[in-house]
């Protein structure tokens, strides 16, 4: 059975799953799907259209479903959905999507995200992402898996950040991240592979040469960048990481975050 405390406020229609504990004076909507076993430690606000994974615990002031910070939203019945497993600290944020958006935003399952990060309206997020705190999506952001996102980043609005990127604290992200970036700065640049993320994955030494090879021609060989995108398209056979980096960028309609000498 759930256990819900008495100054906790859960409306008529939530559906709190077996197992899953409701703190005090958390507040729960009537359109709320709260998966099993969950923690709501204290607090908690959790409305909109909202559906919680099982596993999942959340910190106290986390509210998760409030309305898009978009002037365009009038209300709709617009969701989120939010995967099993997920940590989410203190004071933070996640909005329903908006119709033009799609009326949707998806956080995956595992992600653990600290106190004050806020994943903005329409975002699609990834498994087992990190947002250090006060790490930020703008609305429409895509943020792959096993990405993290340092202290104090924000990430522009319509972002796409590759699955195993990292981003450095205190960055302002405003283009594209190729998966396995890594990107630094007030106004974030690639300054190379994440390589201890690869690693950490069980890239083999003769997989990293490859792709650190692969990164080195694209990024610093010469030419222009679109001469050096050309010359390495057919090096997409070589490695699985290098075919989902070119398909990354073909698929970009926005500006890719290149390093600070890439032309």
């Amino acid at each position: 059975m759930s256990k819900i405390d008495p100054t906790a406020r859960v409306a008529d229609g939530a559906v709190i799953g077996e197992g899953t504990e409701i703190g005090p004076y958390c507040i729960i909507g009537p359109n709320v799907v709260i998966g099993e076993n969950c923690k709501l430690i204290g607090q908690v606000t959790v409305i909109g259209h909202t559906t919680l994974g099982d596993g999942c615990v959340i910190s106290p002031f986390a509210v998760l479903g409030g309305a898009p910070q978009d002037l365009s939203y009038k209300g709709e019945p617009t969701r989120l959905e939010i995967g099993s497993g997920c940590t989410i600290r203190e004071g933070a944020t996640m909005n329903v999507g908006t119709i033009k958006g799609g009326g949707l935003t998806r956080v995956g399952s595992g992600g653990y995200f600290m106190n004050n990060s806020h994943v903005g309206h329409d975002c699609m997020v990834g498994d087992n992402v990190i947002f250090a705190t006060s790490a930020t999506l703008g609305g429409h952001c895509e943020i792959g898996d096993a990405v993290y996102i340092g202290g104090l980043s924000a990430v522009h609005q319509f972002t796409r950040i590759g699955p195993y990127v990292m981003v450095g604290g205190v960055c302002g992200v405003r283009d594209d991240v190729i998966p396995y970036g890594l990107v630094n700065g007030q106004y974030a640049v690639l300054e190379s592979l994440n390589l201890i993320g690869m690693k950490r994955r069980k890239f083999t030494k003769q997989r990293l040469a490859t792709v650190r090879a692969f990164y080195q021609r694209l990024f610093h060989g010469p030419g222009t960048f679109a001469e050096r995108l050309e010359a390495v398209r057919p090096l997409a056979g070589e490695d699985p990481a290098i075919a989902e980096i070119l398909d990354f960028i073909g698929k970009g309609k926005r500006p890719l975050c290149l390093p600070a000498i890439s032309k």
